[in-house]
């Protein structure tokens, strides 16, 4: 069965290179496989996105009035800015009708939910974090007939199920041919949005008591942070190398002896994990959110949380474990067309019933 899908991606980032995060990435990803499947896909995403993703570009936010802006409840621009977006975007589709099998939603926010009742296509909608107040409230309102979730693990499953939203565990999956095999041998690396809950500062303090030195790389979306917590640490062995695309990423990762992984908060998925296991180099990480899930014995070494002499142990015995043993893991658990072969399963229950 091919279906014709409608994406919807975030309005907030371009889905481009280097992309903002990973919920960019795993969208471009996401259409890519989907097309390479025979699906007809229609990405619904910000102004900017790649020309290549052929996307239609969601509607900006026009200027507002003097006397709006003069209420005192006035919003922040950018909440104001999506909530357009999306209204436009629910609206246009409602008028669509016939046009889609299936709307996926891969964004997170909740006017897909809130107006999934005005579409003829039932909705699926991928949890990619832990429930926010926003997307609870549309959930708990919402027909449980018409709205069918996906989840990035089961972690994250288990933290939507009392809102009621019952999720399908899907998990995220990365091009094994893009994040090809690595030698492995060099310096250890962390990469990210560089940004306290990602951990940098405890990765670089446990690197350095492993005696093995780390490169970062990733966007600095709180330069405030950077400057005051991450830039007083660097020198020693300890490099940032900037916001990379994917290609320099994947050689960087590649080259690494072991990914260091630090999540200070529950991660949801971690994309980077999956991308450092497809290059072949073992996981050194803290065992919070859906990493103990991703992550087996033979393919990384998790420390208990923020633990960070835990965490330079897990760095030298991660680098003693077998790169052909995480790649193997990768295809087998974490690959691209493992992820199409669940979403496809999903897309058709959608449209049997």
């Amino acid at each position: 069965m091919t279906a014709r899908i409608a994406l919807i991606a975030s309005a907030r980032y371009p889905i481009r290179e280097p992309f903002p995060g990973g919920l960019e990435a795993h969208t471009a990803g996401l259409a890519s496989r989907l097309r390479r499947r025979g699906h007809d896909v229609t990405v619904f995403g910000a102004p900017g996105s790649d020309p290549g993703l052929r996307v239609r570009e969601m509607a900006v936010l026009p200027p507002i009035s003097r006397a709006a802006r003069s209420d005192v409840g006035m919003p922040p621009e950018w909440f104001l800015a999506e909530h357009h977006s999306y209204l436009e975007l629910l609206l246009a589709l409602s008028r669509e009708r016939g046009r889609y099998d299936v709307v996926h939603n891969n964004s997170l926010h909740y006017l897909p939910l809130a107006l999934a009742d005005t579409l003829d296509a039932p909705v699926l909608t991928t949890l990619h974090t832990p429930p926010t107040p926003w997307m609870e409230s549309a959930v708990r309102l919402g027909d449980p007939h018409r709205l069918r979730f996906a989840a990035v693990s089961a972690h994250t499953a288990r933290a939507w199920a009392p809102t009621g939203a019952r999720a399908t565990v899907v998990r995220n999956g990365v091009d094994t041919a893009a994040w090809g095999y690595g030698p492995g041998g060099g310096v250890p690396v962390w990469s990210g949005r560089v940004v306290p809950e990602k951990g940098p500062v405890e990765a670089i303090r446990a690197a350095r008591l492993a005696g093995t030195g780390l490169r970062l790389a990733g966007p600095c979306p709180d330069r405030g942070f950077f400057d005051a917590c991450v830039a007083p640490l660097l020198g020693d062995g300890v490099e940032y190398v900037g916001h990379l695309d994917h290609r320099a990423l994947a050689r960087l990762v590649g080259d690494a002896t072991v990914a260091v992984v630090s999540p200070c908060w529950d991660e949801p998925y971690g994309l980077v994990v999956a991308e450092a296991l497809a290059c072949g180099t073992p996981i050194a990480g803290f065992a919070r959110g859906a990493l103990p899930e991703i992550v087996d014995p033979l393919s990384g070494v998790l420390a208990e949380p923020g633990d960070v002499e835990g965490l330079a142990e897990a760095i030298r015995a991660a680098s003693l474990l077998r790169r052909t043993d995480a790649r193997r893991h990768a295809e087998a658990t974490c690959s691209a067309e493992v992820m199409i072969d669940g979403y496809e399963r999903l897309y058709r229950a959608l449209a049997a019933a």
